[in-house]
């Protein structure tokens, strides 16, 4: 069974109150921040019993405010780079804001990483909704988007959904770094995208 609590973590000037949500299972604890749907944290037993984070993280949430690596973050609209900001949807030109270069990165310069998502407990887990209006960045159409961690004993599993009232590209991930380090068991972790 999953035990899954939350608190408030710090404010972000001009955003507002950031939330650290903890999902625990008898085996592992993950950690889940409001802004940005950062995976914080994720402790897993190692070969020696004794819990281990395995994911890079800050340990405030300044650092996460001021990261450029997208530690533990959704990314998106779209994750990965449009070359040259631009694309074409249904015969109509779209510029990004760019931010990579001549290039859009991870959904610009104020991608979701760096929004602060709105947290729902749900069976298991947190999910965490945002809205991206027409236009964000450059994207046509606005984008109810949402993802949802669940922990059931040693399975992480994240959830993406997200519904547009345009035409437009979408390709969310998580971009947690995971220790290379850690010398425990591998668990598993899940993603899937659902329309």
């Amino acid at each position: 069974m999953t035990e899954v609590s939350h608190k408030q973590w710090g404010q972000v000037s001009g955003l507002g109150s950031v939330d650290l949500w903890v999902l625990q299972s008898s085996q592992v604890r993950v950690e889940v921040l409001t802004l940005g749907a950062i995976i914080r944290s994720v402790f897993c037993r190692g070969k020696d019993g004794q819990m281990e984070d395995i994911v890079l993280g800050y340990d405030d949430l300044e650092g996460y405010v001021s990261d450029k690596r997208y530690l533990g973050a959704v990314v998106g609209r779209v994750a990965n780079r449009i070359a040259r900001g631009c694309f074409v949807v249904e015969g109509k030109e779209y510029q990004l804001d760019i931010n990579n270069g001549p290039n859009a990165l991870h959904g610009g310069l104020r991608g979701f990483n760096k929004a602060i998502w709105l947290a729902t407990a749900v069976e298991g887990g947190v999910q965490l909704s945002l809205t991206s209006p027409d236009g964000d960045q450059g994207y046509p159409g606005e984008v109810q988007v949402s993802v949802s961690y669940t922990l059931q004993g040693e399975t992480l599993t994240a959830e993406y959904q997200a519904r547009s009232t345009k035409t437009t590209p979408i390709n969310l991930t998580n971009h947690s770094y995971f220790n290379p380090g850690w010398t425990g068991k591998a668990n598993k972790i899940d993603t899937g995208f659902k329309c």
